[in-house]
């Protein structure tokens, strides 16, 4: 497979069952058991056949429709929650404890102590028997499984409700046998949410329901009051409707979702990510800024396999941070980097964030209209992010020595075949594919490709051939199931809702409430739009502080997509908003998932870290504004054909460079705070892209040029210190308990 040159590698990667507790610990939806050996191979083996299922029906689908086929899908991945996820929400003192030792075990030469990192045999040995003994589900789990099971099929099993065409029948009228099932299933789905991403989404759900139930007692005259819904309606909507847990939230998981974190898997199996990761080594090894950029390329090249900020973050921070630390990168900046980069890979074509393919389903477009929208948002956020990088390697004393013998050329031709597989899904969406027909082709030629590898590889090693071989077609398509299980919980828990506000017209309600808060702040027009514009990026960023992105996509469209529509905003430009500012959450302090994660990869203090992924990230945070303010900034999300997504891309360009020189502090030499706050005036006049404000944005950026050079201040660097932005403390080489 894809792998680093033996004879000259970047750097030694952290072990990868540290990577695993890393991200179990700090992924929002990857809190997964430690099964053992037999029971994580039983459940290895549902999810290869649960895989066959959902190959089967993007060729082959099912005569009874779709919600049939969403029925069985739900049947067949719930139960594995309650096996692979433990009542509580992990062991997070135990994995804190192993990621202060990995980030311990780097040692000043930039490696990994792998005798540490191992940890001794007796308790390292000790440590692990304990936890599979113990993390196995327990006879409650095994109970909830065949209740689960029992629950979701039984609207499709002949011998309980007589039948799926029966059962739909009596829609409405459901029996009290019907209405026990579905109430049943929506205690049970809570509990899979809760377990995969915590209480938050789970309460949020019960809020709805318990505002359905009771909104005849909210008074007349109050914003919201309704007519409200007995229990068995609310069932009904929910179990019966193909709306609730079987609604677009769920049927995109089983359609998409599902297919492209199969794919995933296969480029993880056949060595795409030590690919990717080479790759960029190699292509920026010749500059003093090659590790930062190296993390921004890979990043980038990452989020094909991972489809997760905090994994990619998590992945890439475990192979070079001891280049980066080795480099002269402070630990907080290393950690934004990482942080920042990782995110930025689902806001990034061709895969995207799950969120992407329910986008394509709300608005009916396809999936590459989608990516199209993506595209010049994503150059925007990576400009951003090498500009930042080129400042730090200039205001830090980098000191990084390419290793020898890294070539571009020869890890190009031993790996191309994982761009063929990207490249194939970009084309066949561009032929009007439908998008879970062309990632399965990917798929297949990615799994070719992988075994072609492992033969020309291993010849004369038959043995090895077969177990790599099977390695890759069973690993992935089970592992890809797994990677789905959070998603499929989370999405059928927004079903619950969304069927809410769509049954009750709270959505419209709150819209309503969100643009007379911004008219009573202003009358003009323009004012309301830019006040409600601000008031939906702060709510739709806090609530994705308490709830994956995908849910809080989902929420914030039903709540926040109206108003913004309402105000003239396009649906697309309304969609991208709302979708990037639900990743942003990722970065977003105090919570900033992926900045935690990477934190505890560097050892790195925890808020400096979430400042430092701010600065790196900051061009999201404010491009997407640029969407919605005025039509012309909607061609940054290809809506004014191709001379305005240049033009408008150009301006914005410009502006991300402002961004970056006023958040980073660096002009062509350390800049002072008056030009700093020009650069800041430039990019915000730039982003509204209307003449007059583009003439004051431009003029304020030459102004700081100009401002810049007469000060002639004296280039210093900062290797005893951390960057501008939230962080003073000296940088410290000891270990993360002393850093911390």
């Amino acid at each position: 497979m894809s792998g680093r040159p033996s004879e000259a590698p970047p750097a030694n990667p952290l072990p990868q069952t540290n990577v695993d507790e890393l991200i179990a610990q700090y992924d929002e939806e990857l809190p997964q058991r430690t099964l053992t050996r037999r029971l994580d191979l039983g459940v290895g083996i549902v999810c290869f056949v649960v895989s066959l299922f959902v190959l089967k029906q993007v060729f082959f689908p099912l005569a009874q429709g779709n919600q049939y086929y969403l029925m069985w899908f739900l049947a067949f991945v719930l139960p594995l929650v309650f096996i692979c996820y433990r009542p509580g929400f992990g062991r997070k003192t135990d994995v804190a404890d192993q990621a202060a030792e990995v980030a311990e075990a780097v040692d000043s030469t930039g490696t990994v102590d792998s005798a540490t990192t191992a940890g001794n045999p007796k308790t390292a040995g000790q440590t692990k028997a304990k936890r599979r003994s113990n993390d196995n589900p327990s006879i409650i789990d095994w109970v909830l499984v065949a209740l689960t099971f029992l629950t979701c099929a039984y609207p499709v099993l002949p011998f309980f409700s007589g039948g799926f065409n029966e059962f739909l029948n009596r829609q409405g009228s459901l029996t009290s046998l019907d209405v026990m099932m579905g109430g049943v299933l929506l205690l049970l789905v809570l509990e899979a949410t809760r377990r995969t991403t915590g209480l938050i989404l789970p309460i949020f759900c019960l809020v709805f329901f318990l505002y359905s139930y009771y909104g005849a007692y909210i008074p007349v005259s109050w914003p919201g009051s309704h007519a409200g819904q007995n229990f068995d309606q609310i069932v009904n909507a929910l179990y019966n409707d193909a709306s609730g847990f079987y609604g677009i939230p769920l049927d995109v998981a089983a359609t998409y979702i599902v297919l492209f974190t199969i794919y995933g898997a296969v480029l993880d199996k056949t060595g795409a990510a030590s690919f990717f990761i080479d790759l960029s080594f190699s292509l920026f090894k010749k500059s003093k800024a090659a590790p930062g950029r190296t993390v921004a390329l890979s990043g980038f090249l990452l989020g094909t396999v991972s489809g997760s900020g905090t994994a990619t973050a998590v992945s890439l921070g475990a192979v070079t941070w001891p280049v980066l630390k080795k480099a002269g990168y402070p630990k907080e900046n290393a950690g934004g980097m990482l942080a920042a980069s990782g995110i930025g890979a689902i806001l990034s074509p061709p895969t995207l964030g799950a969120a992407a393919f329910i986008i394509a389903e709300l608005l009916n477009v396809s999936y590459g209209l989608v990516l199209l929208w993506a595209v010049v948002p994503t150059l925007l956020y990576y400009l951003g992010i090498f500009l930042a990088i080129e400042i730090d390697s200039r205001k830090i004393e980098v000191d990084y020595t390419p290793p020898p013998g890294l070539r571009a050329w020869p890890i190009l031709k031993k790996g191309f075949y994982h761009f063929i597989s990207l490249g194939i899904i970009v084309v066949f969406l561009s032929m009007g594919m439908a998008p879970f027909k062309a990632v399965v082709y990917a798929t297949l030629v990615g799994i070719g490709f992988g075994i072609i590898e492992i033969v020309l590889s291993r010849l004369g090693e038959p043995k090895t051939i077969l177990a790599a071989i099977w390695d890759v077609f069973y690993g992935a398509l089970s592992s890809g199931i797994r990677s789905v299980l959070p998603v499929t919980s989370v999405c059928a828990a927004a079903g619950i809702i969304v069927s809410t506000i769509t049954k009750t017209g709270l959505g419209q309600v709150i819209s309503d409430i969100l643009i007379k808060g911004a008219q009573a702040l202003s009358t003009d027009p323009t004012a309301v739009l830019i006040f409600t514009c601000i008031f939906a990026a702060v709510a739709v960023t806090i609530l994705g502080l308490a709830v994956p992105v995908t849910a809080s996509f989902i929420i914030s469209w039903v709540i926040v997509g109206p108003a913004l529509i309402s105000l003239g905003v396009p649906e697309a430009a309304a969609a991208m908003f709302i979708f990037y500012y639900a990743v942003l959450s990722e970065v977003s302090p105090p919570t900033a998932l992926a900045a935690v994660a990477s934190s505890a990869i560097t050892g790195g203090r925890v808020i400096a870290t979430m400042w430092q992924a701010c600065k790196y990230a900051i061009p999201a945070f404010l491009v997407p504004l640029a969407f919605t303010f005025t039509p012309e900034g909607a061609s940054l999300v290809a809506q004014g054909g191709f001379i305005g997504a240049v033009w408008t891309g150009l301006v914005s360009a410009f502006a991300v460079a402002a961004l970056a020189a006023g958040a980073g502090g660096w002009i062509i030499r350390r800049a002072g705070w008056p030009e700093r706050i020009l650069c800041f005036i430039a990019a915000g006049a730039l982003l509204y892209l209307q003449p007059m404000s583009m003439m004051i944005g431009f003029s304020a950026l030459i102004l700081a040029v100009i401002v810049h050079l007469l000060l002639r201040r004296k280039p210093k660097t900062t290797s005893a210190t951390t960057s501008d932005i939230g962080s003073t403390e000296t940088r410290s080489t000891g270990s993360p308990a002393e850093s911390n």
